[in-house]
């Protein structure tokens, strides 16, 4: 783990005190890995593992295989194995989650991973992954080290490695379930019980993902609750402004007001700038109309900019400026789901623009304002130092 990592494994520490700090490493690892930011119950994965001591004098190759199938999953599930060398003083080890060759047939296969330990290594951590929704089933999972003397691979015994024994008090035993959203109730969430699905395989472990709600940042394309066009037009609006809020999150006040120059616009009057303009884009293409005498009041410094802008926002936090943002979108949301993709179409009378047009400005206007706000923060000079001067002590 190096430095700077622990920071995150910290926050992790005093968030799940509960759990060990070698299930936290876990977590911090597939955390990563995976690049999914959630501990709570939307979580969108889980993982099961077991931990054995690991060491040698030399490099030597392991090899862990299991039986693993998914069925029912949607278009963002998938499956696997996994395996982590843990290592002396926190350094990084071997890790592999599978990640490039997920796991998402329907059909029971055996999937294997490949790995070395060394004179660094302490343990070896293992398990399955599940992502998304859908009906995780795992077996017979089998661990094999290199002899040093022989070079032939020798099988290491797992307890319940092929999940035979019954769960006790809902506990599944021999292997470690600390994510808080895997239980043995199946209801909302990641649940698990044994189960006989192949009379070849006797019990197995099935896992069950219910109401998982994915992240769909990263997927452009239709979205529920709107015609196929809106909703593509959505996922583009919704993905630029989770750009800018990833962007901006972590400013603090004296970065958020900080000026380039005496002509430049500081990050938080562009993001009230961004806000400003969605809004008047809805009451110009929902509403027919412009800024009130009131609405002109309070937007029209983050619209216009300049100097009104410059005066106008600084002493505040990013929360106050996130806050009306998204305010903003959930508008934007709301109206579309009244529309459909004839009025994206349609010309406005006295003009060659159609409302699509206008919602598409809106989009590549956050695309544009991400640019600036990114120049901008990368130009922010460093907090600087204060050095108190040793006082002369009065006799």
């Amino acid at each position: 783990m190096n430095a700077y990592n622990q920071p995150i494994l910290k926050t992790l520490m005093s968030t799940f005190p509960f759990l060990s700090k070698k299930t936290l490493q876990l977590f911090f690892i597939l955390f990563v890995t995976i690049s999914l930011n959630s501990y709570g119950q939307d979580k969108e994965w889980t993982i099961f593992s077991k931990s054995i001591k690991m060491t040698s004098d030399s490099k030597l190759k392991f090899k862990l295989t299991a039986s693993v199938k998914l069925v029912d999953g949607n278009v963002l599930s998938w499956a696997s194995i996994w395996a982590q060398v843990l290592t002396k003083n926190d350094e990084d080890g071997f890790f592999d989650n599978m990640q490039d060759r997920p796991v998402i047939s329907s059909e029971w296969a055996t999937y294997e991973i490949n790995g070395f330990i060394d004179d660094n290594s302490t343990d070896l951590n293992f398990g399955g992954i599940c992502f998304s929704g859908g009906e995780f089933y795992f077996d017979d999972f089998k661990l094999s080290v290199e002899n040093k003397n022989t070079g032939e691979f020798e099988e290491v015994k797992l307890d319940n490695a092929d999940f035979e024994k019954t769960l006790i008090q809902g506990k599944l035993s021999d292997w470690e379930i600390s994510d808080p959203v895997l239980s043995d109730t199946i209801t909302k969430g990641y649940g698990f019980k044994l189960i006989k699905d192949d009379p070849a395989k006797n019990l197995s472990l099935y896992i069950k993902g219910t109401n998982i709600k994915t992240d769909q940042t990263y997927i452009i394309g239709e979205r529920e609750g709107y015609s196929p066009q809106i909703g593509t037009l959505i996922s583009m609006l919704n993905n630029l402004s989770s750009r800018v809020e990833r962007t901006v999150k972590n400013l603090d006040q004296r970065q958020l007001d900080h000026l380039h120059d005496e002509k430049a616009n500081s990050i938080g009057a562009l993001i009230m700038h961004l806000a400003a303009a969605e809004k008047i884009y809805q009451l110009y293409t929902f509403e027919n109309r412009g800024f009130n005498e009131e609405e002109e009041k309070f937007w029209g410094p983050a619209l216009n900019l300049d100097d009104a802008g410059r005066e106008t926002y600084k002493g505040h936090d990013v929360e106050y400026y996130l806050k009306i943002y998204r305010e903003v979108r959930a508008k934007t949301l709301e109206e579309f789901k009244k529309l459909d993709d004839s009025w994206l179409a349609k010309i406005r009378p006295g003009s060659t623009d159609n409302n699509h047009y206008y919602w598409f400005h809106v989009m590549e206007h956050q695309s544009s304002h991400l640019g600036q706000i990114l120049f901008l923060k990368k130009r922010i000079p460093p907090e600087p130092n204060i050095n108190l001067k040793d006082k002369k002590k009065i006799d």
